[in-house]
C-alpha cells in the first residue's frame, strides 16, 4: 500500500462529516441551531481532519516531498496545498466562534454558523479532489517503494501516538476539573 492510501481513506470520512455540514447549514434558516451537532462537527474537524490527517500530509507526506528536487509545479501545490488547510482552520474556528455567540444568544450568530457550515462544505470537496486527483501520485512518483514503506510506518506510528496525546490531554482536563471541585 502507498502512503496516499490511508490519507484517501481520511478523505471518504471528511467527506461524509463535510456533507453533513452542508445539510445542517442549509437548515438553519428552518430550525435552531443544533449546537451538540456543531460541537462535536467543530472536535471532528479540529482533531481527526486537521491535527491527525493535515498533521500526516503537512508532516510526513510534504515534509517528505520537499526533501526532492522537485519539479515547480510540485512545490507550488505543496504551499497551495498548505494555505488550504490553514483556511480550512481559519473556517473552524470562525464556526467555534460563531457557536459561541449563538449560545450567548447574540442575534447575528445563527446566520454566522450557518454560513461557516456551508463555507467548509463547499471548501473541503474541492480541497480534497486537489490532494487526490491532481497531487497525491504525481508525488508518489518522487519515492522508492523503500522510502514510501518507512513513510506509511511513519503514518501509523503519528496515528498511534495521536490517539495517547489526546486522551492523556483529556485525562488532565479532567483532573484540572476535579481539583477545581474539591475547592
Amino acid at each position: 500500500m502507498m502512503p496516499i492510501g490511508p490519507l484517501m481513506v481520511e478523505h471518504r470520512l471528511i467527506e461524509r462529516v463535510v456533507k453533513l455540514m452542508g445539510e445542517r447549514g442549509r437548515m438553519i434558516d428552518e430550525a435552531p441551531v443544533n449546537v451538540g451537532f456543531v460541537d462535536s462537527a467543530v472536535e471532528f474537524m479540529r482533531t481527526y481532519a486537521d491535527r491527525c490527517h493535515h498533521g500526516k500530509e503537512e508532516g510526513i507526506l510534504f515534509r517528505g516531498v520537499r526533501r526532492k528536487s522537485l519539479k515547480p509545479e510540485h512545490a507550488k501545490a505543496i504551499d497551495e496545498l498548505i494555505k488550504e488547510h490553514v483556511y480550512g482552520r481559519g473556517l473552524v474556528g470562525q464556526l467555534a466562534e460563531a457557536r459561541s455567540r449563538y449560545v450567548g444568544e447574540d442575534e447575528k450568530a445563527a446566520g454566522d454558523v450557518r454560513r461557516c457550515l456551508l463555507l467548509i462544505a463547499e471548501f473541503y470537496p474541492k480541497h480534497i479532489e486537489k490532494e487526490d486527483k491532481r497531487f497525491f501520485m504525481q508525488a508518489m512518483d518522487y519515492f522508492s517503494g523503500e522510502e514510501q514503506d518507512i513513510m506509511l510506518m511513519e503514518m501509523r506510528e503519528f496515528d498511534r501516538s495521536l490517539i495517547h496525546e489526546r486522551y492523556g490531554r483529556l485525562v488532565e482536563e479532567l483532573e484540572g476539573m476535579n481539583r477545581y471541585k474539591k475547592r
